[in-house]
C-alpha cells in the first residue's frame, strides 16, 4: 500500500495538499464559533448531490415539470426522502449564512487585509439566495409559480431598465415554458457554478489571510487537526441531524398543485427567508414600491460592502455591529409581523385550506387509475368536478342558492337566500324536506322564491297535513321513486335494496292517488304539464338540461323565477355545466380507502 501512495505522491504530490489543508494553523485554538464555513461547505455540497440525482428524473417543461416532481415524491424509491433533503438543506444555508456573517462582523474579519474575502462571502450570500428564488419555481406549482410571478414583477420596477429586465428573465412577454427553463439553467447551471467558483476564491484567500482570533489569545496555537476538524465534523453533523428531523417530519418538501395561470391563488406567500421583503413591501404603496423593493435594499447592501472601511475605527466596528444586528433584528420583526397578519386573516387561512384541498387532490388524481391526462397535470383539477364544482357554484349561484348554508368554498355570503339550498340535492333526505310542510316555504328551499305560494307550496303545506296513513305510504314511496330517478352514487346500494318500494312509489307518482301527474310528466312526455317534467329528475342529463335552460317549457317554462339560462345565455360553458352538476350530484373520484 505504501509504495501505491508514494507513487501517487511523486504523480500529484497530494500529500503537501494534505498537509497544508489539515495543519494550518489555528490562532488560539479550536473553537466552536469557527465551524460555520464548513458547515456552509458541507450544505452545498449535499445540494449539488442531491440536485444531481433530482436532475436525473426532472424533466423543465411547462406540461411535465409538475408531473415529474410528483414522480420523485410519490412514486420514485426514496425520492421524498431525496428531495426533502435538499429542499431543507437549503433552507439551512440561510441559517447558516446569517450566522456565519454574525460571526464575521463580530469577530472584525472583514478587516484589512481581509476586504476581498469578506465581499466574496456576500456576494456568496446573495447567489444563495438566488439560488433559492430560482429553484422555487421548478415544482411549477401553484405555490411557487405565483409566488415567483410576484418577485419578477418586483424587478419591472427598477427604474428605466426595469420591464426589460422582467422580459428577460421571464423569458417573453408571459410565463411559461421559456421562464421555466431560464430558471431551471441558472438554479442548476450559472448559480452553482458561480458558487463553486467563489467558494474557490473564498478558501483561497481564507488559506491566505488565516483566522482572525480576538486578542490576547487565552489558548495556545494549534494546528486543524484534529481538534478544528472534529468541531467541524459535529456541526456537521448537527445541521444534518436537524434536515433530517424536518425531512421525515413533513415526509419530504412539499408540493402544491399544479400551476394555473387562470386560477387565481391568494395563498401565494414566498418562502420564510423572504418574507421580511415581503412585509416591508406593504408599507410603501400606490407608485413607490421601488423605495421597499430596490432603494432601501440597495442601500443596505451598501452599507454592508462598506464595513470593511468603516471598521478601520474601533467606533466604526461597534457601528457594523450594531447595524449588522438592527438588520437582522428589523427582518425578524418583519418577518414576524407577516406570520402575525396571515394568522389573523380569514381569507387566507381559508385561501391556504383551498391550496392545501387542492394539492391532496391533484396526487390523488395522479394516482388514479386513468393517472395524469397527456395534455398535462394543470387539466386534472380543471377537469374535476370537486375541485371546479364549489368554485363555478361559488362565482356563479351562491348569489341566490346556497350550499349548506355556504357558498360552496366555505365562505358565508351576507345576504339572504333568494334559491334552495342544493346541498344533497335530489337526495331523499333533500326530498323530505321539500316535502315537509315546516320547510317547504323556509329558506332552505322555496322562501325566498316566488314559488313559495304556489301549488306545490301549498300542496305540501296543506293538502299532505290531510293525508291517510296509506297516502302518506304513498308519498314515502314516491320520495324514495323520485330520488331513484337521478341515480345518486352515494344511494346506489339503498336504491337497489328498496327496488319494490321504489316500484310502488313510482305508481303512486304517475298514476297514483297523490296528484302529482296533474301537474307534472313522468315517464312520458306531457305538453301540458304545468310544472318541470320529474322523469329522471335529478340526474346528469336532467340537472345538466336544467341548469343551461331553466326556462324551458320542460322545466319552469314561464314560471321560471329568475334563474338565469346559463347555458342558452352562454354565461357557462357545457363543461362547466357539467362540472358544476356533477358536483351537486357528489360525482367524482374517490380513491378506494384501504
Amino acid at each position: 500500500m505504501k509504495p501505491a501512495l508514494n507513487w501517487l505522491d511523486q504523480r500529484t504530490g497530494y500529500k503537501k495538499l494534505l498537509h497544508e489543508a489539515l495543519f494550518e494553523n489555528v490562532p488560539g485554538g479550536a473553537r466552536w464559533r469557527y465551524v460555520w464555513g464548513s458547515t456552509l461547505t458541507f450544505c452545498f455540497a449535499v445540494q449539488v448531490i442531491t440536485g444531481l440525482f433530482l436532475w436525473l428524473a426532472y424533466n423543465p417543461g411547462s406540461q411535465t415539470a409538475w408531473e415529474s416532481v410528483y414522480y420523485i415524491q410519490h412514486e420514485l424509491w426514496g425520492g421524498w426522502f431525496l428531495r426533502g433533503l435538499h429542499h431543507y438543506t437549503a433552507q439551512a444555508m440561510t441559517v447558516l449564512l446569517a450566522l456565519h456573517l454574525m460571526q464575521v462582523v463580530i469577530d472584525g474579519a472583514y478587516k484589512a487585509p481581509r476586504e476581498v474575502n469578506f465581499w466574496t462571502g456576500i456576494l456568496l450570500l446573495m447567489l444563495v439566495l438566488g439560488l433559492s428564488l430560482t429553484g422555487y419555481l421548478l415544482p411549477w406549482d401553484q405555490k411557487g409559480y405565483w409566488a415567483t410571478k410576484v418577485a419578477t414583477s418586483i424587478a419591472a420596477i427598477t427604474p428605466v431598465v426595469g420591464p426589460a429586465v422582467q422580459k428577460v428573465v421571464v423569458g417573453g412577454s408571459d410565463y411559461g415554458h421559456q421562464t421555466l427553463s431560464r430558471f431551471f439553467a441558472v438554479h442548476a447551471g450559472f448559480i452553482p457554478g458561480a458558487i463553486i467558483a467563489f467558494i474557490g476564491a473564498h478558501i483561497w484567500l481564507f488559506r491566505k489571510h488565516g483566522l482572525t482570533a480576538k486578542e490576547p489569545r487565552r489558548k495556545p496555537d494549534e494546528p486543524f487537526w484534529p481538534r478544528q476538524v472534529l468541531c467541524d465534523a459535529v456541526a456537521c453533523l448537527a445541521v444534518l441531524a436537524v434536515v433530517l428531523f424536518f425531512v421525515v417530519r413533513y415526509h419530504g418538501a412539499e408540493l402544491g398543485a399544479p400551476a394555473d395561470p387562470s386560477e387565481q391563488y391568494s395563498a401565494a406567500r414566498p418562502e420564510w427567508y423572504f418574507l421580511f421583503l415581503f412585509q416591508l413591501l406593504k408599507y410603501f404603496p400606490g407608485g413607490t414600491e421601488v423605495w421597499g423593493a430596490i432603494v432601501i435594499p440597495g442601500l443596505l447592501m451598501a452599507v454592508l460592502a462598506a464595513m470593511p472601511f468603516v471598521g478601520k475605527w474601533r467606533l466604526g466596528h461597534r457601528f457594523n455591529v450594531a447595524f449588522l444586528g438592527a438588520v437582522l433584528a428589523g427582518a425578524g420583526v418583519l418577518t414576524w409581523l407577516s406570520v402575525r397578519e396571515d394568522r389573523a386573516n380569514p381569507e387566507y387561512a381559508r385561501a391556504l385550506r383551498a391550496a392545501e384541498r387542492d394539492a391532496e387532490r391533484a396526487v390523488a388524481l395522479a394516482q388514479s387509475p386513468d393517472g395524469i391526462p397527456v395534455t398535462g397535470a394543470v387539466t386534472l383539477l380543471r377537469n374535476d368536478p370537486l375541485t371546479q364544482g364549489p368554485k363555478i357554484f361559488a362565482r356563479n349561484c351562491a348569489s341566490c342558492h346556497r350550499y349548506g348554508d355556504e357558498d360552496g368554498l366555505g365562505g358565508k355570503p351576507k345576504d339572504a337566500p333568494t334559491g334552495s339550498d342544493l346541498k344533497g340535492f335530489a337526495s331523499r333526505e333533500w326530498l323530505r324536506g321539500l316535502f315537509d310542510p315546516a320547510q317547504v316555504s323556509g329558506p332552505h328551499y322555496w322562501g325566498g322564491t316566488k314559488h313559495k305560494d304556489g301549488d306545490m307550496a301549498k300542496f305540501v303545506r296543506d293538502d299532505t297535513a290531510k293525508f291517510s296513513p296509506a297516502q302518506k305510504a304513498q308519498l314515502a314511496n314516491a320520495i324514495l321513486a323520485l330520488s331513484a330517478e337521478a341515480g345518486l352514487k352515494s344511494q346506489h346500494d339503498a336504491d337497489a335494496r328498496d327496488v319494490v318500494l321504489i316500484a310502488d312509489g313510482k305508481k303512486a307518482i304517475g298514476a297514483g292517488g297523490l296528484g302529482c301527474a296533474d301537474c307534472h310528466a313522468f315517464g312520458a312526455p306531457d305538453p301540458n304539464a304545468a310544472g318541470p317534467d320529474l322523469t329522471g329528475f335529478g340526474s346528469r342529463a336532467w340537472l345538466t338540461a336544467f341548469i343551461a335552460d331553466p326556462a324551458h317549457p320542460r322545466f319552469f317554462g314561464t314560471n321560471n323565477d329568475k334563474m338565469p339560462s346559463f347555458g342558452k345565455e352562454g354565461r357557462l360553458t357545457p363543461a362547466e355545466i357539467g362540472l358544476v352538476a356533477d358536483w351537486l350530484r357528489g360525482e367524482w373520484y374517490e380513491p378506494e380507502k384501504p
